[in-house]
């Protein structure tokens, strides 16, 4: 039942603001379901790019969607995404865990915190500049691919400040954008193994209706302080995964020290450890020493 209610209200902040998605979701099954950070961020990508598919046609059919901004973008994205998720699967792979942890909560609150920075308008830059559109976009995808998260507030961000699209061109390209930036991380993360079958089709069973209901309600919501609310809870619940990652890294310090104290007369060393060393580990230690 929890997953189902997670899934309905992720999808409709995602139906009503456009962003919320990956910032929500990977604290979520983090948290609360306890999945890995692998399969937390995969699981996320698949829902984030079904939700995105449901959302895609209300703005292809308004042609909302300016193709020559969505190629800059994804020319610089994509290698960045892919970089992004193979930093993912090497630091999850190495016992990583509590690091990637803190690592996907500073970039989730930093990605939200975008949300609150003044806009710096110069709607001519990407227009004179086109070439730097999509340096400007290759970060976008590798916060996209280690977190999942940050195609929709940054994309949005950018494409605001640096190009002359109107808000719905913005939103609408920006929902295309990060559509294919999720259809190809979900391939990778199906590769990998990094998706929980389980909990997306929970997730999906919620998130369905809610993303409708949420694309059915946005012309009667304020949806900029909508969206500042959204910020503020994934700020909330990135801070709280850094807290968490951080928690684990002090319980296991401990845990994990063998310490060094002295020698017996017979000059053999005296090693203090705790029960979740190996016996074995400090006796090859010792053997070594000799």
């Amino acid at each position: 039942m929890i997953h189902l209610l997670l899934g309905f209200f992720i999808a409709l902040a995602v139906g009503l603001t456009g962003v919320g998605g990956g910032s929500f979701t990977v604290p979520a099954l983090l948290l609360i379901v306890g999945l890995p950070a692998g399969e937390a961020v995969g699981t996320a990508f698949v829902f984030a790019g079904v939700l995105r598919l449901i959302a895609a046609p209300f703005y292809l059919l308004g042609r909302h969607v300016h193709s020559r901004y969505f190629r800059l973008l994804l020319q610089g994205a994509v290698p960045g995404l892919v970089l992004g998720m193979y930093a993912l699967h090497s630091l999850a792979g190495h016992e990583g865990s509590p690091w990637v942890i803190i690592l996907l909560g500073l970039l989730l609150a930093a990605s939200s915190s975008v949300t609150f920075v003044p806009r710096m308008q110069n709607p001519k830059f990407a227009r004179k500049n086109a070439r730097w559109l999509p340096w400007l976009a290759f970060p976008i995808g590798v916060e996209s691919g280690f977190s999942s998260a940050g195609a929709g507030a940054l994309g949005t961000v950018l494409l605001l400040n640096y190009s002359e699209m109107t808000a719905p061109q913005v939103v609408g390209t920006d929902l295309v954008f990060g559509l294919v930036l999720a259809i190809i991380g979900s391939a990778v993360h199906w590769s990998f193994g990094s998706v929980s079958t389980q909990a997306l089709l929970q997730l999906l069973a919620g998130g369905v209706p809610g993303v409708i209901i949420g694309c059915l309600l946005t012309p009667r919501v304020p949806a900029q302080k909508l969206k500042a609310v959204v910020a503020v809870i994934a700020i909330c619940a990135g801070l709280q995964l850094v807290w968490s990652g951080t928690r684990s890294l002090m319980t296991e310090r401990p845990a994990n020290t063998a310490t060094l104290t002295g020698k017996t007369p017979n000059g053999q060393p005296v090693v203090l450890f705790s029960p979740a060393v190996k016996p074995g580990l400090v006796a090859e230690s010792i053997l070594e020493t000799k």
